[in-house]
């Protein structure tokens, strides 16, 4: 019996109906008083003294109940007991109505703090407050309320309670954490919602793939997005006579969207993915505008598609509504891509056509100017990189402060349509063409007229001194002082490269260059016999000091006082005090005053200090910096592209391997079309381990890096294949070049084929293999968060 016995006081949750239909039914009295929370007490005090004392944090309705009949509880069984029963009832309407009203005063801790009652007491609260909830955290653009916000939906969804969460709602929440630089719960957000079948309409998404793409993750997830979606697309799969289809019609990926996937992937580097768009393009019925032109021209001169460029070219010179800035970037991708196959002739031919015409233009114009008179200050000057950087809003770091004013909840769900988030998204698009314009560097324009720039001589310049082309580079630059006269010897591109080629100690080809300028009766200044006299001198070549001066009095040249100092120090240094003494007497003969040209000194002097850089100062960063490449490669990597894509593997295999004969080393995107390939026939595991533990003896051995792309591609091969060992080798891989991974996919892959691996108790007799590869499926899936 425990009538003798002392209760301790104990607190259990019941609900008020409950509790009255219970006490009533047994015959006990009760008296309601207003309190909190629903709460039973027992005591052992009477119940005056228990209501005379203060209710400590109690708020709401309570009963109070005085027992003094003894009542049965399955086998415990008590006689008499004097107790009390405090009860603190809360109504979850009234509680709903207090979240309300704390929301609406913008008080926010008061509303999670009563939503979390809500729903420990009863669960979710009503649809209405829940989506006010989120509405209101994501307005405030504040992080930590918007992270609270994205952690209802994900224990919403976890609890089967998605019905409560609203379309428009979802949206929202995803538009403003995406414009808050949050871009991974922002693509979950619409992958929930693609998969619960509440379709965003592209207008809308759109919008928050433009602010996804302003980070380099929220890059790579808006092109996974635009792949997942149009998946749904392909081929006409969906019917669009169907009324039922409208919803999800209206979701299909358009040009705006699709323009701004592939930007965000050429601005950060994932042109791979980029070029998997553009396969799925005519898949899915998206045409190309001029962006779209541009953009693909980008795409084919990264990943080395040349003969792409060059059917695309067609369209370029047709189409009437490119502007000046969109022909300028087609044509630095064509001369960069000419370049990266090594083709000087294509490139230097390009170049001389450019200057012709310019030179063209430059004379029509001054004949215009001359019958009409145009004001010189109304006149459009060359654009540059820097005007064109101070006149266009945006780029990326512009575009990335969420402190922007952005839509309240209440003129976005006005906007049925979604109008001024389609303005924000191509607001944003602008701004992500002009980022991609300024990385052009090898032409410009002035007056509409192409021209290049100081960047592509230097390009050109390196490619064939690297090829030992020294009269085919001095028959270019010839001809192109022909096209485009400079105001000087002294600033000819042909001076400054020879100037170059001096700095770097390589003499021969300087003095090749100055021969041949001299036999085709170009006249060079003084200067740069004096700098390459010096050289010799310093370098203590006698005969080529003897032969130059020769050279340099047929032509008619007059050394400077610097040069004789030279000469004369040069002279004294052999002991030929006799020819040092002639060499000042014929100094004193000429009268050459003792400040001399020195304006290659001063050139350098001004480069090493970090002055502004000539075409002689980015000639030898480009070549001290760079590292020559190898334009086999990019034939290779074309022809095995190819294969690839066309499903040939055992013809990609053997180009792979005549590549390795050859001496050229495949590299990552060679590597990412092999894999690739193989993922496209299935079923071929094996293989890419084989090319993984290539990949992986590669990178050990040498410095090449493996990027996000190939790598990921790999992880999604032995994810699906089930290899977890190899998975768990890609993933610390990545990890460790702190490389993104979008768990999401591969969580959605490994439930998709492994969901019921593993989930059964560990079998008492394992073999040692089963034992390793059970344990690196479970790592794998604590990684991906699975368990």
């Amino acid at each position: 019996m425990l009538s003798t016995r002392k209760l301790k006081c104990q607190f259990i949750a019941l609900s008020p109906r409950v509790l009255f239909s219970l006490l009533s039914d047994s015959g006990h009295e009760t008296t309601r008083v207003s309190r909190c929370q629903m709460l039973v007490s027992w005591s052992s005090r009477p119940v005056n003294e228990f209501v005379d004392s203060p209710l400590p944090n109690l708020n709401g309705p309570a009963v109070v109940v005085r027992i003094q009949d003894g009542f049965n509880h399955q086998s415990h069984s008590f006689s008499t007991l004097a107790g009390t029963i405090l009860v603190q009832a809360r109504d979850p309407a009234k509680l709903c109505m207090e979240i309300e009203n704390a929301i609406d005063e913008h008080r926010f801790n008061d509303t999670w703090k009563l939503f979390e009652q809500h729903l420990h007491m009863d669960g979710f609260p009503r649809k209405s407050i829940v989506n006010k909830l989120l509405t209101s955290y994501a307005a405030s653009l504040d992080v930590p309320w918007l992270e609270k916000a994205y952690g209802m939906v994900e224990q919403a969804i976890e609890e089967s309670k998605q019905n409560l969460l609203g379309k428009e709602p979802l949206i929202y929440l995803s538009f403003v954490l995406a414009k808050c630089g949050l871009p991974v719960p922002a693509s979950t957000i619409l992958r929930k919602l693609i998969q619960m079948e509440q379709y965003p309409p592209v207008t809308a998404w759109s919008a928050i793939l433009a602010h996804m793409s302003l980070t380099a993750p929220g890059a790579y997830l808006a092109a996974e997005l635009i792949l997942e979606i149009g998946y749904l697309f392909q081929d006409g799969r969906v019917d669009p006579r169907k009324k039922i289809n409208a919803p999800l019609i209206a979701m299909k990926p358009n040009t705006i969207a699709m323009n701004i996937a592939l930007t965000g992937c050429l601005l950060f580097g994932t042109t791979r993915k980029a070029e998997q768009l553009l396969d799925m393009m005519p898949r899915i019925g998206i045409r190309a505008d001029t962006n779209l032109l541009i953009i693909m021209a980008h795409i084919y001169e990264r990943n080395g598609r040349r003969e792409e460029l060059r059917k695309l070219q067609r369209h370029i010179d047709d189409s009437q509504s490119l502007t000046d800035t969109q022909f300028r970037q087609f044509y630095n991708c064509l001369l960069t891509c000419h370049l990266k196959f090594g083709d000087l002739d294509a490139a230097s031919n390009m170049v001389l056509i450019m200057l012709r015409k310019a030179r063209e233009a430059r004379n029509s114009f001054a004949t215009a100017a001359l019958l009409f008179p145009i004001d010189k200050k109304s006149s459009p000057g060359p654009v540059s990189q820097e005007s064109l950087g101070h006149k266009e809003s945006g780029g990326l770091g512009n575009n990335r402060s969420n402190k922007d004013p952005t839509l309240s909840y209440e003129e976005f769900y006005r906007d049925r349509n979604f109008l001024k988030l389609d303005a924000e998204a191509k607001e944003v698009l602008n701004a992500l063409l002009v980022e991609l314009h300024m990385q052009v560097e090898l032409i410009t324009t002035e007056r509409g007229i192409l021209q290049p720039t100081e960047k592509i001589y230097v390009k050109l310049v390196k490619a064939f001194l690297e090829s030992g082309k020294t009269k085919e580079l001095a028959a270019f630059l010839i001809k192109a002082e022909k096209e485009d006269s400079p105001a000087s010897n002294d600033n000819s591109a042909l001076v400054h490269v020879i100037n170059s080629c001096i700095s770097l100690g390589w003499l021969d080809q300087a003095h090749d260059l100055l021969d041949e300028m001299r036999l085709a009766g170009v006249r060079t200044s003084s200067s740069v016999y004096a700098s390459l006299l010096k050289a010799y001198c310093k370098a203590n070549r006698s005969g080529e000091v003897t032969a130059l001066l020769r050279d340099a009095r047929r032509a008619g040249i007059q050394l400077d006082s610097s040069s004789y100092n030279a000469l004369i120090e040069f002279r004294v240094n052999q002991k030929d005090t006799k020819e040092a003494f002639h060499i000042f007497k014929e100094m004193k003969e000429a009268k050459i005053p003792r400040t001399g040209h020195q304006e290659f000194e001063m050139l350098v002097k001004g480069c090493a200090e970090g002055g502004e850089a000539g075409l002689m100062a980015k000639l030898l960063r480009e070549i001290k910096e760079e590292q020559a490449v190898d334009s086999g490669v990019h034939d290779w990597n074309n022809v095995i592209h190819f294969f690839c894509k066309k499903r040939l593997m055992q013809d990609a295999e053997k180009a792979l391997k005549k590549m390795r004969s050859l001496g050229h080393a495949p590299n990552a995107q060679t590597f990412h079309s092999m894999v690739t390939g193989y993922a496209a026939i299935g079923g071929k595991y094996i293989e890419v381990t084989e090319l993984w533990g290539e990949m992986k003896s590669i990178a050990s051995a040498t410095s090449m890096k493996f990027d996000q792309e190939l790598l990921d591609s790999v992880l999604y091969t032995f994810v699906r294949g089930g290899f977890f060992s190899r998975a768990n080798e890609v993933v610390d891989m990545m990890e460790k070049g702190k490389m993104f991974i979008d768990k999401y996919k591969y969580r959605t892959l490994y439930l998709k084929y492994h969901k019921t691996l593993y989930k059964g108790k560990t079998p008492k007799i394992q073999t040692e293999s089963q034992v390793k590869k059970r344990e690196a499926a479970l790592t794998l899936k604590k990684w991906l968060g699975l368990n």
